[in-house]
């Protein structure tokens, strides 16, 4: 039997961090040399074990639980020590720290018993430096040796990184085996009723690492908010916790903070995810959107390059300390690597959506000379074969073969379950692309920069293109195909990317009337949320990474496109599905979850390898609040639009300290969905949009698909 590499599930291990370092153990607090347990630091394993003991016992679970953003507290019970009986008398609390560059541990020890109480108390270490796409393909990674320094402390150091444990006061122990599995080591002498606290520290000296620690508090408000559904109020609080935590800057500029996509397997500058988690973020400040924007301005590809995927313009993808390689599978990344066909697309709207959220001139002005060369890739290298849409292949034979935002190998593909072949041209890219397009040249206008009626011209092509290529006759009625193949037929599989042309203006409002029906139909929106593709479609599978599951980033951006266009019963659906989940994952939304019914087991059923936190997933509790309180604003037009949500099926909903053009603005609905705002720059004026409530189109009976869409002529 051929032995198969399999990434480490994850779902059900407890994670502190505090980007760029990030710890997972299991729920008791052991990190045991196994999976994908261990403390990272940006991109490399540097503690593979910590597992505690006492007398050469381990403690017994019992409760864990956050104490701070970068801190957990594990509760255990040492039921062999102390007073015999029913009674547990001698507890530990193991409380973890993440710092920027390592970790700590407080071990606090606590009798109740009426006699004295002798232990040991010992952590067995292990290092072994595994690089995180190792660690990540089900790897194997030999544990290095330990060196004994000063008292207490233990160093391993290879390919220039140096780690180091101290135990204050303890006796570290490295001799012979134990080289490859050191301890450090306390007596402990309790008195009846007594305390004892234990203390050790990881520090990493890492010169190499592409990114670090911010330094100062989050830049962006913290609202509080009162709402009839309190899981609103209590998502935001651990999603901004989790948001704090997952901040990191660039080496080259220290003060530009933008969100690293999420633990552990991608916790490092992503062009779409950290764009996207940073434009998600925008009602509580522009100042992630800025840096989010200068560090890949930094990086923006400056030449023709097939091995990195780089192109004048274009927008990076991902940055590492060395190439990613993930073993069995071909796959091999430059630390820089180029292979995202949307992410130049979205750096020009995130831009566009700061500007309008209130981002100074003095700031967007830098930008422009960027700005242009994103849109000079848009024009000539995103349409590699001239036809008027945007498309992407690898031609390395070795890089990622989907580029969207699903990039797994078999993402794209027909209502049969075939494979469609690249070039591949996805629906979502097109609506970017006409976004992006109308977006540049908005800001060329505003900043008297020639070029805009080139784009917006671009702009109606695309979207006659669009319309001409993309509609088909599906199952459930006339809709966008995820994708043309190679020989631009339409991959007709019904899936969420749809969702994502909701706001980009390539849609006709009976366009968008029946998009809105098919994301609300059970086929799609069934399970906590949107699945990426439709039950009804050969390739779904509830824990297919693209084809079935559920996205929580996904779901929300399709509920803001929802709620902004006026299908508010569509949008309550999505907030719902998110809602229920949040509350089943205890207020921290993963990455992407199961995309079974409701009905199955009443609750999400997790997927084993996603990430918890996660950037985009934890920002989009921002975008629901948005959504909630219907706040659109464009500060360069003097106008502030408020279209709320909330109201009737949702309720009450009262925020505090959102931000628009740098000042603190407050916004409250009341349970008939009627909104007051106060705080707006006196420069600003209100239009309260109409509580209309646009009706999706009828989903027709499922039927059997015919060749052409009345919709596409």
């Amino acid at each position: 039997m051929i032995e198969r590499h399999l990434q480490p599930l994850l779902h059900d291990l407890v994670g502190v961090v505090f980007a760029p370092t990030s710890a997972l153990g299991d729920e008791s607090g052991q990190i045991r040399p196994a999976g994908v347990q261990g403390v990272f630091h940006a991109d490399a394993r540097v503690l593979s074990r910590a597992e505690l003991r006492i007398d050469e016992r381990e403690p017994e679970g019992l409760i864990r639980g956050p104490v701070d953003p970068h801190t957990t507290r594990f509760v255990a019970l040492a039921r062999w020590l102390g007073d015999p009986g029913a009674d547990p008398t001698v507890r530990l609390d193991r409380i973890r720290r993440a710092h920027p560059k390592g970790i700590s541990e407080e071990l606090r020890i606590v009798s109740t018993a009426s006699v004295p109480v002798r232990a040991t108390v010992s952590v067995d270490l292990g290092c072994d430096l595994a690089p995180i796409e190792v660690v990540k393909s089900g790897g194997a990674a030999t544990a290095l040796e330990a060196k004994a320094g000063q008292p207490g402390q233990l160093t391993w150091a290879a390919d220039g990184i140096t780690v180091t444990v101290t135990g204050e006061a303890a006796e570290a122990d490295a001799a012979g085996e134990r080289a490859v599995a050191p301890r450090l080591s306390w007596p402990v002498d309790l008195a009846p009723g007594g305390t004892a606290t234990l203390r050790w520290r990881l520090t990493v000296e890492d010169p190499k690492a592409v990114v670090i620690a911010p330094s100062g508090e989050p830049a962006w408000s913290r609202p509080e908010v009162r709402a009839d559904d309190r899981r609103l109020a209590r998502l935001l609080d651990r999603s901004l916790a989790d948001l704090r935590g997952l901040r990191l800057a660039d080496p080259a500029a220290p003060e530009d903070v933008f969100l690293g996509a999420g633990v552990p397997w991608f916790l490092t500058l992503f062009g779409r995810d950290s764009l996207w988690a940073a434009r998600m973020m925008l009602p509580l400040g522009t100042e992630l959107a800025a840096g989010t924007l200068r560090v890949l301005a930094r990086r923006q590809g400056a030449r023709v390059d097939p091995t990195t995927g780089e192109a004048p313009g274009k927008i990076l993808h991902e940055l590492r300390r060395h190439e990613f390689s993930l073993a069995g599978e071909g796959l091999r990344l430059p630390p820089a690597y180029y292979g995202t066909v949307d992410a130049t697309m979205l750096w020009i709207s995130l831009l566009h959506d700061a500007w309008r959220w209130g981002l100074a001139a003095e700031q967007v002005e830098p930008l422009l000379p960027h700005l242009e060369a994103a849109l000079g890739w848009l024009g000539e290298h995103a349409d590699a074969d001239g036809d008027g849409l945007v498309e992407y292949v690898d031609t390395t034979g070795h890089g990622l073969s989907n580029q969207g935002w699903k990039d797994s190998g078999d993402a794209v593909r027909f209502r049969d379950g075939r494979l469609a072949t690249p070039p591949i041209v996805l629906a979502e890219v097109q609506g970017y692309a006409y976004r992006a397009a109308m977006d540049g040249a908005a800001l060329l206008d505003a900043f008297d920069r020639p070029g805009s009626d080139r784009w917006r011209a671009y702009a109606h092509r695309l979207a006659e293109r669009f319309r001409a290529a993309f509609w088909v006759d599906g199952r459930h009625g006339p809709h966008p195909a995820l994708a043309l193949d190679r020989d631009k037929r339409p991959v007709d599989s019904l899936t969420s990317n749809i969702g994502h042309l909701l706001g980009t203006g390539l849609l006709s409002d009976a366009e968008s009337a029946q998009v809105a029906a098919l994301l609300t139909a059970d086929a799609l929106a069934g399970g906590f949320g949107l699945r990426t593709m439709s039950t009804d479609d050969a390739g779904f599978s509830p824990l297919s990474y693209h084809c079935g599951s559920i996205w929580t980033h996904d779901t929300a951006i399709v509920l803001a496109g929802l709620a902004r266009a006026g299908f508010t019963d569509a949008a309550l659906t999505m907030a719902e599905g998110l809602l229920g989940a949040a509350e089943a994952f205890d207020y921290r939304l993963p990455e992407l979850y199961g995309g079974d019914d409701r009905t199955v087991i009443g609750r999400p059923v997790p997927y084993p390898a996603a990430c918890r936190p996660q950037a985009w997933s934890a920002a989009a509790a921002v975008l629901l609040l948005q959504a909630g309180a219907g706040l659109y604003p464009d500060v360069p037009a003097g106008r502030v639009h408020l279209r709320p949500l909330a109201g009737p099926e949702l309720g009450a909903l009262a925020v505090d300290r959102f931000r628009v053009a740098g000042a603190s603005v407050d916004v409250h609905v009341d349970r008939a969905g009627n909104p007051t705002i106060t705080g707006l720059p006196a420069t600003l004026t209100v239009t309260v949009e109409p509580a209309e409530r646009l009706a999706a189109a009828p989903v027709p009976t499922p039927r059997t698909p015919t060749a052409e869409s009345p919709l596409s002529r």
